[in-house]
């Protein structure tokens, strides 16, 4: 089984300094910024999915890279952008939930294709039009008319796609078709056409929402259909307590950002260990905390005052670590931060567990042994994506377990 990352440009400088929260004056993001791969001892993910809509935009608007970033891209290549190492793969796809509200995809069969061999992916998902709905009971007669059209779109594209992509005949690059559905007999008909047309690899669409129990019903669907040869890949679906037992079922691949954004995302679960989950300890930056810079433009609380918990916070929590604080030293002045930046929920209960367990003391990935503390406070985009890398690391680890219990 293996697990894709996908990109958002998400990287950490390494010469962050945490003390003072600034970056290096000499800081080129580009240059020195670093990707998981590059700063977890361990490989934190299989590969790397990476779509169009990311790169070069879509109907909602300009995609996350900036033009010079896309022209590196387009010029070095995927795996010499990323710096990915040999056995770290690439998949590319259109992104289809960045045109969703649109009548028909935004790409053609051509520009997708010139966009994933162009880059040296290694395989790439055809072009689709997402389903957003499911009936497990619907049958093919009363279902939407907007669901079966969309459908159709796919696999018309699909086949277009895998027509195409018979032309680079000097390419080592896999098309992935891509079965779109409402139900498990319908995916399974998306699955039964794509591999009629010749697809091998095919990446289950649109079931983000669904329960695991309906994905399963899925599966166990198209187990009906599939040919022996046939491999798997769902799209942004994170179970992994149940991919063994998809993995039953033909599927080899997966690909999310959830435990990356759980970091910074999740009102509880921020930091993951391989059998619990744990709140990261909120310290925001008083000049980033709108309702406190109200708060003192209006007179209500002094701005001196602020700075000053802001900083023995940190303090107490940076003590604690060093082992010259107490657990309760640290609860304190994190209830006296908490009230003078007005939070609108209290976190004291869970700090305590997650202070009291200090769960990245006994961390082995090369984050947590680096930054101590400073990867479970909750402040910033450099920790915040530090812990979501320290996450990735996690899961990667708990497949590795899942697989071979």
């Amino acid at each position: 089984m293996k697990f894709y990352f996908p990109d958002s440009q998400d990287l950490v400088s390494p010469t962050y300094d945490f003390i003072h929260d600034e970056y290096s004056p000499f800081r080129v993001r580009q240059r020195d910024d670093l990707y998981a791969h590059e700063v977890l001892d361990e490989r934190p993910y299989d590969g790397m999915l990476v779509s169009k809509a990311i790169v070069d935009g879509s109907v909602r608007g300009s995609g996350k890279y900036s033009e010079a970033q896309r022209n590196r891209l387009y010029r070095l290549g995927v795996q010499r952008f990323f710096r990915l190492p040999d056995n770290v793969v690439t998949l590319g796809d259109c992104g289809a939930f960045n045109y969703v509200d649109e009548e028909e995809p935004p790409y053609t069969v051509e520009e997708v294709l010139d966009f994933y061999v162009g880059c040296g992916f290694r395989a790439g998902v055809s072009v689709d039009h997402v389903i957003l709905a499911y009936d497990r009971n619907a049958v093919e007669a009363t279902a939407d008319p907007e669901w079966k059209r969309r459908q159709a779109v796919s696999l018309r594209f699909g086949e277009k796609f895998l027509d195409a992509s018979r032309s680079y005949e000097n390419s080592v690059f896999q098309p992935v078709g891509a079965a779109q559905g409402w139900s498990p007999a319908s995916y399974a008909r998306s699955v039964a056409e794509l591999q009629e047309m010749g697809y091998q690899r095919i990446a289950l669409g649109g079931m983000v929402p669904l329960k695991t129990q309906d994905i399963l019903d899925c599966l166990n669907e198209i187990d009906a259909v599939r040919l022996d040869t046939t491999e798997f890949h769902l799209l942004g679906v994170t179970r992994v307590d149940s991919m063994d037992e998809f993995a039953l079922h033909g599927v080899t691949s997966f690909d999310s950002t959830s435990p990356f954004r759980q970091a910074f995302m999740d009102d509880r679960k921020n930091y993951h260990t391989e059998k619990t989950a744990y709140v990261a300890i909120r310290v925001p930056q008083v000049d980033g905390n709108p309702a406190l810079k109200r708060a003192i433009l209006a007179g209500k609380v002094s701005g001196r005052d602020a700075l000053g918990v802001e900083r023995e916070t940190l303090d107490a929590l940076r003590g604690l670590d060093a082992g010259t604080r107490t657990v309760e030293e640290a609860l304190k002045a994190l209830a006296e931060y908490e009230m003078v930046s007005r939070s609108k929920k209290s976190y004291i209960d869970q700090y305590a567990r997650t202070l009291g367990e200090a769960p990245w003391r006994n961390c082995s990935c090369s984050l947590c042994g680096e930054h101590g503390i400073e990867i479970i406070i909750f402040r910033g985009t450099e920790r915040n994506k530090r812990r979501g890398f320290h996450n990735l690391s996690v899961l990667e680890r708990k497949m590795r377990t899942l697989q071979y219990r």
